[in-house]
């Protein structure tokens, strides 16, 4: 069994990765499948991935014997920055291959593993290659993390054209809900999203992620099976 990688990134930091990781991961795992989250790189951390806390609550489930060995996050740095200055803060360095390795180990065992990113594609592993290179090297396709908030269409827009500038494969966009903002923005923003999808990314669907899914709310991830 080879399991379907789904490298989870988002329109920037702060935009719910993480969350909607976790939440698909159950949503997976509610379908039937056996499914594992894996964490790229984790910084301002020590020891434990932060992240992958919040994945295993969110799916109701304690850490696993991966999470235990560091497959599910190969790399954590102290300082809350991006990869490649928090890296050099720990005098450390990144070398992907530690990460694809992983990832491949995992496949091994699981149905799905959803790869969530450090902030956006554009992020720097180091001064030589960025996050968008690494997608783009290994085929994996990205779900986009976004949202309702001001200034969202834009990085959504720069996001999904990077992709397709990259050759990549955009198999979802989860529209985050939470925290909740201006409605009419949030309304305006998701309409506008979905009709842009439909004339420049046929065919890719839009998931939205509702505040509630915390306390057991699902979300429709069909489109993922």
């Amino acid at each position: 069994m080879k399991g379907k990688v789904l490298f989870i990134t988002g329109i920037d930091t702060n935009i719910g990765k993480t969350f909607a990781t976790g939440i698909l991961a159950r949503a997976l795992a509610g379908k039937g499948k056996q499914v594992i989250t894996q964490k790229m790189i984790q910084t301002g951390c020590t020891e434990t991935s932060e992240d992958i806390e919040m994945h295993r609550h969110l799916q109701g489930i304690s850490f696993t014997e991966d999470d235990y060995i560091g497959l599910t996050c190969p790399y954590i740095f102290t300082y809350p920055c991006s990869p490649h200055m928090a890296a050099a803060k720990d005098g450390r360095t990144i070398d992907l291959s530690v990460i694809t390795e992983a990832t491949r180990r995992l496949q091994g065992k699981y149905e799905y593993v959803l790869l969530e990113g450090a902030g956006g594609l554009m992020v720097p592993n180091d001064f030589h290659s960025l996050t968008i290179d690494y997608v783009k090297e290994q085929g994996y396709p990205v779900v986009l993390v976004t949202s309702g908030k001001l200034g969202s269409i834009n990085h959504t827009l720069l996001s999904l054209y990077a992709c397709k500038q990259y050759g990549i494969r955009v198999e979802a966009v989860i529209y985050n809900l939470y925290p909740p903002t201006d409605e009419l923005i949030t309304a305006n923003t998701l309409e506008y999203l979905k009709q842009y999808l439909e004339k420049e990314f046929p065919g890719t669907p839009v998931i939205l992620l509702p505040e509630e899914s915390d306390a057991g709310t699902e979300v429709d991830i069909d489109c993922l099976l």
